[in-house]
């Protein structure tokens, strides 16, 4: 197996394996919107229900495009934004156990839009 080959590979598993986990997140606060449930949490001043919205866009929508891959780079820095505001403002003063799935996430996902989705994707931008 080529170099090539294993770095898109790789890519591409952690991108789906991660998107899907982040889904899961995201599908139970899209369940919440969609039941009327608007209570969330407001960490940078905009509104419980802006922010819940926000959450569901970066948490479910954005993770179905970069596991197909299109406009991978995009959703990533979406999601990795969220991420990072849950790890360092939400969770911020909590003990870091609270706060390290976020700042993985966060990572995972700022890595995603630095590299980009690699060759097996609609974007299709090989390394």
């Amino acid at each position: 197996m080529s170099k090539k080959l294993r770095i898109n590979l790789g890519i591409a598993i952690l991108r789906i394996f991660a998107s899907a986990m982040m889904m899961v997140h995201g599908f139970a606060k899209l369940l919440k919107l969609i039941n009327g449930d608007f209570q969330f949490a407001n960490p940078i001043g905009i509104g419980e229900t802006p922010s819940l919205f926000l959450a569901v866009i970066s948490e479910f929508i954005c993770p179905i495009f970069i596991i197909i891959g299109f406009k991978t780079r995009w959703a990533a820095v979406i999601t990795a934004v969220t991420m990072g505001v849950a790890g360092f403002i939400q969770h911020g003063a909590d003990p870091f156990s609270d706060k390290e799935l976020a700042l993985v996430y966060f990572t995972i996902f700022l890595a995603l839009a630095l590299v980009g989705p690699g060759k097996y994707s609609i974007d299709k931008s090989s390394l």
